[in-house]
């Protein structure tokens, strides 16, 4: 006996499916580890002494001083460069009958470069760091990727995170 299902069954499956692939996808794709510990270290480094961060971030780019408030300000970027996709486009000429056609054109490979940036401010309140906040021209996971490159050396003094399970 051969079962039928109904359109409406078969685009809902398809429907389904796209999604769950969109969802996977999406997922995969912004997974960070280096963003991800960026973002933990706005409130794991809040309490920090101002001695500490120096000698782990290091002398800050910029410092300004308001009322019993300091803020530092330190910046990290790099640039990535790699070698982009063969180039693929129209050929011909040559000696004799001219050939022409559409195919892999001249090894010209170019390379594509991205650049990837981060400010970081601590503000400390009466020498301890009381707030952390991230900006700079890039945005998104990439931004906070780089961001980490300043905090990483001052989240290895933290202790290890426990996470307790839930009862």
């Amino acid at each position: 006996m051969h079962v039928r299902r109904s359109v409406k069954g078969r685009m809902a499956g398809r429907a389904l499916g796209v999604l769950a692939l969109a969802g996977a996808g999406a997922l995969g794709g912004c997974a960070n580890p280096a963003a991800d510990e960026a973002l933990v270290a706005q409130t794991a480094l809040v309490g920090m002494p101002k001695e500490t961060l120096l000698s782990c971030a290091g002398v800050p780019e910029r410092q300004a001083s308001v009322d019993n408030r300091d803020f530092f300000t330190y910046r990290s970027s790099r640039i990535v460069s790699y070698p982009g996709p063969p180039p693929v486009g129209f050929y011909g000429g040559g000696w004799g009958r001219p050939y022409y056609g559409f195919g892999p054109g001249w090894p010209s490979y170019g390379y594509e470069v991205n650049s990837f940036d981060c400010e970081a401010t601590f503000s400390l309140r009466n020498g301890v760091v009381e707030r952390v906040v991230y900006g700079g021209a890039t945005g998104g996971s990439a931004q906070l990727g780089q961001c980490y490159a300043i905090v990483q050396n001052c989240m290895a003094l933290i202790p290890q995170r426990i996470i307790k399970p839930s009862p």
